[in-house]
């Protein structure tokens, strides 16, 4: 959908009266049915101002074509400006102009992230070169009319109110840079010359309409080279019923109609490999030419198999194929082929940054697409707004008039492979009652550790292959966010002090060759995995009376996957308390099932550590 679409010599007339903002906002509110904020149309004026200026320059092709607020085929992405022209070869042609209002921009250490004052404060944003050639990506990967057409596009970024480029244009982002330009504030002249040199000629927005008309389905290229590199990683191996899950989602995907919706719901627990199914999937409806995505709510997962797949840590074009499970608030019906949703209980009911945002992810994503495949382990539900459960999948499955099939993922292979273990767990932790009270570490090398400090450096020696992991519960806070020289968790009566992963590494801290040395949290491991897990049971679980207790206010300020909880406890105080009991339950049990083949742990309470003691059958032997 395009809001705006005008020729050049029209745009600068409505520039020059003044009209600018009011017919944007008159269109909007026709064609979206969206009314426009005072803030949007103060920004509108101000910013068409600035292009008007360099569009003004005579180099300029008089019969360009201008698009404004063009929403990118079946993503929620809107391009702000979009010119077209024939490039100097005669070939159809297309810019992609990012507009920001960004004063001043910071440099980060996070890969394609800036830092810059938003909202009336600083936030964390998308490197604009980044964001521009994004866009860029979907329109050559996705839109029909693009790869059919051989249309040439090519993306930037304009910074209007931005005279300092020290951060936006630091060498750390270099790559991003040479892919899609930056022009500054007093950069005028130089982005005359971008545009000039890729647009030669007007074509009165002949090509802006074409890509508007194009359809939404994956490249050829796109589908060869994920493939590719899918079946030529093995992490990514299907293994006995793994293979029986995809061919049967499969199935579903031959058979997809118009009109008429399929939810797969495949239950699994930890290590049975729902994600290796779920890559796998991307990879052959893609060949098919559907249009599909894979769904997370955390990013870690999407993050660390992206990396997985494509051998770097920077961004790719592969990124468009990952997204977030807020992404279809505003979603129509069918818009996708089909969504891959893995941790599908890790779902909320409302979207956005602030909560406020959607009606429900469970609903919004089956009515998002002809086929939804929700990967689902209730016990890994650790926060009070996840909603995603199996009878929540059958309520909105029945309304939206979905057929709904139910499969599942029976043997794991973490874990070394012990089910054992896993039922022993449970019966540790009193999530479930097992026959399993004993656990056979013959079979899975699981420690008891006297201190921190013995277990993090466990850790540290038993990392020669990048596979050892120390993970804690998230009861301390944040301090380092704010100053990098402060510790986070800080246990003094054994002399340790750590840091989060979360500033530094962030979402790749647990492929990260200096990871081993900061500290993770559920939030960034959930989904994934390595060889040996350290673990260190903070105070939000206590033991007492021969009970295990869940302890909430332990938790730290900076963690928000408990919010919610006492606002509960006034009106429902019972089955609040039984609620947080099994969050933080699971959230012990997800931390100390990340290990393919060992799990070492340290309890912060005194109590909880003799009753693990007294929970293994042999001695400690060297656990300090």
């Amino acid at each position: 959908m395009i809001i705006y679409l005008e020729t050049r010599e029209v745009f600068l007339e409505h520039v020059r009266r003044n009209r600018i903002e009011e017919e944007v906002g008159e269109r909007l509110k026709t064609l979206a049915g969206r009314r426009v904020s005072p803030a949007e149309v103060r920004a509108w004026r101000h910013s068409f101002q600035y292009v008007s200026q360099f569009l003004l320059d005579p180099q300029i092709p008089a019969a360009l074509g201008v698009a404004i607020e063009y929403q990118i085929h079946n993503t929620s992405r809107r391009i702000d400006l979009l010119l077209s022209g024939r490039s100097p070869d005669a070939r159809h042609a297309a810019v992609i102009v990012e507009l920001k209002q960004w004063e001043t921009v910071d440099a980060t250490a996070m890969d394609g992230v800036v830092r810059s004052v938003v909202g009336g404060g600083p936030r964390d944003l998308t490197h604009p070169s980044y964001q521009a050639w994004s866009y860029c990506c979907l329109l050559e990967d996705f839109n029909t009319a693009v790869q059919e057409h051989a249309i040439a596009i090519s993306p930037c970024a304009y910074l209007h109110n931005c005279s300092d480029g020290n951060g936006v244009l630091a060498d750390c982002y270099q790559d991003y840079l040479e892919r899609a330009p930056v022009f500054l504030r007093h950069h005028t002249d130089e982005l005359v010359g971008f545009l000039t040199r890729c647009l030669t000629q007007g074509d009165g927005g002949e090509t802006i309409k074409r890509i508007r008309d194009g359809r939404a389905r994956p490249s050829r290229q796109l589908a060869e080279v994920f493939e590719q590199m899918v079946l030529g990683n093995s992490e990514f191996t299907l293994i006995e019923e793994q293979k029986v899950v995809y061919e049967r989602a499969l199935q579903f995907a031959r058979k997809l109609q118009p009109g008429k919706r399929t939810v797969l719901l495949v239950r699994g627990g930890p290590g049975t490999g729902k994600s290796v199914v779920a890559i796998h999937l991307m990879a052959a409806m893609l060949q098919k030419g559907l249009n599909i995505r894979y769904v997370s709510k955390n990013a870690a997962p999407r993050t660390v198999f992206k990396a997985k797949l494509t051998g770097q840590l920077r961004r790719t074009r592969f990124d468009n194929l990952f997204c977030g499970s807020g992404a279809f608030t505003d979603c129509p019906p069918g818009l996708y082929d089909a969504l891959v949703v893995d941790e599908a209980h890790r779902l909320n009911r409302f979207s956005g940054l602030y909560g406020n945002q959607g009606e429900n992810q469970v609903r919004e994503i089956i009515n998002a697409s002809h086929l939804s495949v929700f990967f689902l382990d209730e016990d890994q539900q650790v926060a009070w707004k996840d909603i995603g459960t199996e009878a929540e999948i059958r309520v909105h499955a029945a309304q939206l008039g979905a057929q709904l099939v139910c499969d599942e993922l029976p043997s794991q292979f973490r874990c070394a492979g012990s089910d054992g273990y896993l039922a022993w767990l449970d019966d540790l932790l009193g999530i479930r009652s097992t026959a399993n009270p004993e656990l056979d570490r013959k079979v899975f090398d699981f420690r008891l550790f006297d201190d921190p400090l013995s277990l993090h450096a466990a850790i540290r020696q038993a990392n020669g292959n990048n596979r050892a992991r120390l993970v804690a519960g998230y009861c301390w806070n944040w301090a380092s966010k704010s100053d990098p020289d402060l510790s986070d968790i800080v246990i003094p009566e054994h002399g340790y002090a750590a840091r989060w992963n979360l500033a530094s590494e962030g979402n790749t801290w647990i492929i990260s060759s200096t990871g081993v040395e900061e500290v993770g949290c559920v939030h960034t491991c959930q989904g994934l995995e390595v060889d040996t897990i350290g673990v260190i049971i903070g105070p939000d679980l206590l033991f007492r009376d021969g009970q295990l207790i869940a302890n909430p206010t332990a938790r730290a300020r900076s963690d928000k996957s408990l919010s919610g909880w006492r606002a509960a406890m006034a009106t429902e105080p019972e089955g609040t308390e039984e609620r947080l009991s099994r969050l933080i339950r699971n959230t012990y049990r997800t931390l100390m099932t990340r290990g393919m083949k060992s799990c070492w742990v340290f309890a912060c309470d005194p109590q909880l550590q003799a009753y693990l003691r007294e929970r293994l059958v042999e001695p400690t032997g060297d656990s300090g």
